[in-house]
């Protein structure tokens, strides 16, 4: 088929990983993590890597971990401008350099962004990329020999902002929501209650959706943890697996501490052509969708994610193709929620023969903070090259399941086609939500919950309604018989009291 010159279509993709039981390890800075992805994304095209590299107009990158927040300088330093640092390292000059706020749905996003540009005649050429040296920065933590990382390299730098605003405030890091483990353990303990599901058989289900995840990681190369673990492995609590934020173990919680890049590149077919790429090499955005939830305490039911669901259904139908047509899955997995979020909405069971991964998960491949999609998308690259004809389907998920990003992608050429992502958007922001009350007193409900054991004093954190008017409110507990409740037995549902001090909501047992 002949398709427009214009259209975008990903010819080289790139990861790297450097595990610390490697010989070779010596804690790489994030860009030379993100050096390493690139120059891989590079040869990957299998043509002269330095014409490729000197065709690049746009570097895209996402934001890493050490540079997500402007309170804290990194620990180790860092360049003053990441993406042309990299550039420099490779052999390339872009007129523009981008970085991504803060979100696990950013590489999807910036994916079709930059693809949707090319279409539109306004660039030829882009490179999106990510790393985390989040294994280094532990490393070093406690060492006097730490190397600098610092380094000035200037030039142009299209900041798009911290973005972490968007995902917490006051209100709810008052009340704990300062970590995604305890975030996501409200919507998995949701999401439980709703199922009518007990503690003990919700984590065997969970168990069971990341095992075979692990499976995956254990035959991936690029994997900072190549165990495959099995079901009673995830669902003992040992010292080696301790709770983290209840209902997750370690082992199903998103491993962050990895040194890890990856890159894209996607260019016009017309520049693909006249830098030689074999068409072989090219896959397709077939199908493409963002979309952003309500916020967490605005939700009428914390169970599901809507932006989720019309977000692969709007990928899908851009892409001409329903969800048995497709071949491949990696859905975003820093906990069982986003997976879950997935499944329920278009019957994908945890032992699909198709799988629901391709790098292993977060927690065993790696999370590489907000560029772990973009492993997703090489790997999904890789497999339709190797199955030409398929389509395969990355779902990205960013903040508290608050943004989800979806491309479908596929070596079968089809002009670039526009979604309606921000039509369908107009929905979410047409549904109810519920009144928060934000200093509440009196007697209530727990909706759902979860329980900090990373703080010095294990602390219960709560979302519940009130009964004088349904209104929803947050609290904490310390108090014993609530926590041992919230740590033992099942307290949702459960009646407590609740007072206020004028900045925190704090329950007790009724």
């Amino acid at each position: 088929m002949a398709v427009d010159p214009r259209t975008p279509v990903l010819v080289g993709v790139g990861q790297f990983t450097e595990r610390i039981d490697d010989p070779s390890y010596r804690g790489m800075s994030a860009v030379e993590l993100a050096t390493a992805a690139t120059q891989a994304a590079l040869a990957d095209t299998g043509v002269d890597v330095g014409a490729v590299a000197k065709s690049i107009e746009v570097f895209v990158g996402l934001r890493q971990f050490e540079i997500c927040t402007p309170f804290e300088k990194p620990a180790l330093g860092c360049s003053d401008n990441y993406l042309r640092s990299v550039a420099k390292r490779v052999g390339a000059d872009p007129a523009r350099a981008v970085l991504e706020p803060i979100g696990g749905n950013g590489p999807q996003k910036l994916v079709t962004e930059f693809a949707g540009a090319i279409a539109a005649g306004d660039i030829e050429v882009a490179l999106i990329l990510g790393s985390e040296n989040g294994s280094t920065l532990k490393t070093f933590a406690r060492r006097d020999d730490k190397p600098d990382h610092g380094e000035v390299v200037g030039g142009q730098l299209e900041d798009r902002g911290y973005g972490f605003e968007q995902y917490m405030s006051e209100y709810t890091a008052t009340h704990g929501l300062t970590g995604a483990p305890v975030q996501y353990g409200l919507l998995d303990n949701a999401r439980r209650g709703r199922l009518g599901i007990s503690v003990g058989d919700y984590r065997s289900v969970m168990a069971e959706l990341f095992a075979p995840f692990s499976k995956v990681a254990a035959k991936n190369p690029f994997s900072s943890s190549p165990v495959e673990r099995s079901v009673d492995e995830l669902i003992t609590v040992t010292n080696e697996n301790r709770m983290i934020c209840d209902p997750y173990p370690r082992l199903m919680v998103a491993r962050d501490q990895v040194n890890q890049g990856a890159a894209a590149l996607v260019m016009s077919v017309a520049a693909a052509r006249r830098l030689g790429v074999a068409e072989d090499k090219w896959v397709y955005v077939r199908g493409h969708a963002d979309q952003t939830e309500q916020d967490l305490l605005d939700r009428v039911d914390i169970s599901i994610s809507i932006s989720a669901k019309q977000a692969v259904t709007e990928s899908l139908r851009v892409a001409g193709i329903g969800i048995e047509d497709v071949a491949t899955f990696d859905l975003y997995s820093c906990f069982p929620f986003p997976v879950f979020a997935v499944c329920d909405e278009f019957g994908l069971a945890a032992d699909d023969p198709r799988g629901l991964t391709l790098t292993g998960g977060l927690p065993y491949f790696g999370g590489p903070g907000n560029s772990y999609s973009l492993h997703g998308i090489a790997e999904t690259v890789i497999q339709m090259r190797d199955k030409p004809g398929a389509f395969g389907l990355v779902g990205a998920n960013g903040g508290v399941m608050s943004k989800y990003s979806v491309g479908v992608y596929s070596t079968e050429p089809a002009d670039w086609v526009a979604d309606r992502s921000k039509e369908l958007q107009k929905d979410i922001a047409a549904l109810p939500k519920v009144a928060v009350t934000r200093n509440a007193e009196g007697r209530g409900r727990i909706e759902t919950y979860s329980v900090r054991y990373d703080w010095p004093v294990t602390t219960g954190v709560i979302i519940g309604r009130l009964d004088a008017d349904g209104s929803r409110f947050m609290a904490l507990t310390e108090d014993e018989d609530l926590v041992k409740l919230m740590t033992d037995g099942d307290p949702l549902g459960v009646a407590i009291d609740v007072t206020s001090d004028g900045k925190k909501n704090t329950a007790s047992p009724v």
